[in-house]
């Protein structure tokens, strides 16, 4: 946790496992007034047709992107197996993304709550500059239900990305707040109004 005493919006990262139903729950904060910030999609914005991170991505690893933005399966191959060029592509992405927080805090610095969708927000550490921790979670056979419905995903790859992630059980220990979705979406979206009012009682 970071210091309550630190004045502004007070920040909930809200985190959880593959196919638990995060980026949903995210658009239900969003939805209900609370300003949101998904470092991924920042960076998918940054990365695409045009996007400002695509010159000096190119300069540093030639052939990874075109018309359409960056390849991934390109870039992928250039620097996954690659400490080096892992830490360079890391070089140019991470300051952009830290620069694109900073003015979405500067331009939400009067909001009394303000949400980071921060999928490894345990396993980068994230969880201690955070006011809140929300967890989203739902029963593990729905979760594999969820994710193996997904389009080129198979048992190997969802157990490989199990693996990478903290546990759902330890990610539930340490929240502050769980939101369960395996619930109807009327449901969840009840426990997000809730919660909101939870948190801006304390604000």
């Amino acid at each position: 946790m970071k210091d309550k005493s630190t004045s502004g919006p007070k920040m909930i990262g809200l985190t959880g496992s593959i196919g638990m139903g995060k980026s949903t729950v995210a658009a239900m904060f969003e939805h209900a007034g609370i300003p949101v910030f998904d470092a991924d999609a920042e960076v998918r914005t940054m990365q695409g047709p045009g996007g400002e991170l695509i010159p000096a991505i190119e300069a540093a690893f030639p052939g990874s992107t075109g018309p359409g933005g960056v390849d991934r399966d390109a870039l992928g191959k250039l620097v996954f197996a690659d400490k080096a060029k892992l830490a360079a592509l890391e070089g140019i992405v991470h300051p952009a993304v830290g620069q694109k927080r900073a003015q979405f805090l500067k331009d939400n610095a009067d909001e009394p709550l303000i949400l980071f969708d921060i999928p490894l927000l345990f396993e980068g550490g994230g969880h201690a500059h955070v006011d809140h921790i929300v967890v989203v979670s739902a029963p593990a056979l729905v979760q594999r239900e969820r994710v193996l419905a997904r389009p080129g995903m198979t048992p190997e790859k969802f157990e490989h990305i199990l693996g990478l992630q903290t546990p759902d059980q330890e990610k539930r220990e340490r929240a502050d707040h769980v939101i369960e979705t395996g619930v109807s979406l009327e449901e969840t979206e009840e426990q997000v109004r809730a919660l909101i009012e939870v948190l801006k009682a304390q604000v």
